[in-house]
């Protein structure tokens, strides 16, 4: 601590570079900020406490082509399978059409089978019980301001009811915990309450959820479940809930390959930008170098106080870049909600916003520091 005041001479030496650097290294942990709050929610889909004993059965061709509910009595009596459910993805929009929501009919007994989504036994009891009832996640619920009792309208974006209108409305009967945000913005309501009341789609379901005794005989039970629709109209594919999620999304895109793509070229960029300036803060210096040396700083200690500037130059900028792209997030959330998850910039990307700090200081400061520290007196002093 006792050289902190001659480092920070040394950084305040030329205020406008060092501003201008400080600023480059601000805006590349800003957008490191925002894509990792992005890919770790992504990275975390499907990995819950339940997902090895889910499989989801699905239409071979995708989801989004229904099964028939007729299919359940078949499913159940697979050997391996110890209880099913079965869900239709509804979607609908809540008073504006930029507010859409996971909305999705679901079977009476689907939490039984999702016992992550931590739910009040009363919630429950009410969701049994009530015809028109939905339950949602505390993240959504936040959003929109709703409690428990709340009357909640939504224009449904597939299915029309009966009489024509896209106008559905539910009873809140229960808010469901989740251990991240993005699994807090589903919006499940009874699948028996859509089937009556849809103009189309009766009778059928968008996926199958199977709980399993022993995971390790995953694929076996899946291979036992798609064999019941095999050369049918409706043949199916089974997977683990984690693969069901993971290939959901790989249907968009490569998330983690392009974020680790952008900050790549954004990190190596920097690279060279602050170590262009740390070259020429200790070329400037050379002279100074020199009298520290001849008062007795020795070459180690030089060299440490080469590196610890081009680090703390790299960890202000960065530090700064995190707590604004922290903010954004938190922005962000408020005003686009579940059409762009993220997850708020906490310790994991603090972590390892950290480890890369330190490491690019430790990089750009190396050669001026091996300079600094193998200066002869006499050259330093001859300006050499």
């Amino acid at each position: 601590m006792k050289y902190l005041p001659l480092i920070w001479a040394a950084l305040t030496r030329r205020k406008l570079r060092t501003f201008f650097t400080l600023l480059s290294v601000l805006a590349a942990f800003l957008l490191f900020g925002l894509l990792e709050s992005v890919n770790s929610v992504f990275s975390e889909v499907g990995h819950t406490i339940g997902a090895a004993h889910r499989l989801i059965t699905e239409s071979k061709v995708g989801f989004m082509s229904p099964l028939p509910l007729s299919l359940k009595s078949q499913l159940v009596t697979v050997p391996g399978v110890e209880e099913l459910a079965y869900d239709t993805y509804f979607g609908g929009t809540y008073q504006q059409p930029k507010n859409v929501l996971a909305a999705i009919a679901v079977s009476r007994n689907f939490f039984d089978l999702y016992p992550e989504m931590k739910l009040s036994p009363a919630a429950r009891r009410r969701f049994d019980d009530t015809r028109t009832a939905v339950i949602v996640g505390a993240t959504l619920a936040r959003r929109y301001h709703w409690k428990v009792g709340d009357q909640i309208p939504i224009k449904a974006l597939i299915y029309p009811r009966k009489n024509g209108s896209y106008a559905w409305t539910f009873d809140l009967v229960g808010i469901y915990h989740a251990h991240s945000a993005i699994e807090e913005q589903d919006f499940l309501f009874r699948w028996r309450y859509f089937d009556e009341a849809a103009a189309f789609g009766n009778n059928m379901v968008g996926w199958y959820v199977e709980k399993i005794a022993q995971p390790r005989q995953a694929g076996g039970i899946a291979g036992r479940i798609d064999a019941l629709s095999a050369n049918s109209d409706h043949e199916t594919k089974t997977q683990t809930d984690s693969a069901f999620a993971a290939n959901l999304i790989s249907q968009y895109v490569n998330l983690g390959l392009i974020v680790h793509a952008i900050m790549g070229a954004v990190f190596f960029t920097l690279i060279l930008l602050t170590g262009n300036t740390m070259a020429q803060a200790v070329r400037e210096r050379i002279p100074e170098l020199g009298i520290l040396k001849t008062l007795g700083f020795s070459n180690r200690g030089v060299l440490g106080l080469v590196l610890t500037e081009s680090v703390l130059l790299v960890v202000i900028g960065g530090a700064v870049g995190l707590l604004l792209a922290g903010g954004v997030v938190h922005v962000l959330q408020g005003q686009m909600g579940s059409q762009l998850p993220m997850e708020p910039v906490g310790g994991s990307i603090w972590l390892l916003g950290v480890a890369a700090m330190v490491l690019i200081g430790l990089v750009v400061g190396a050669l001026p520091a091996q300079r600094g520290m193998r200066l002869r007196i006499v050259d330093a002093l001859a300006g050499r």
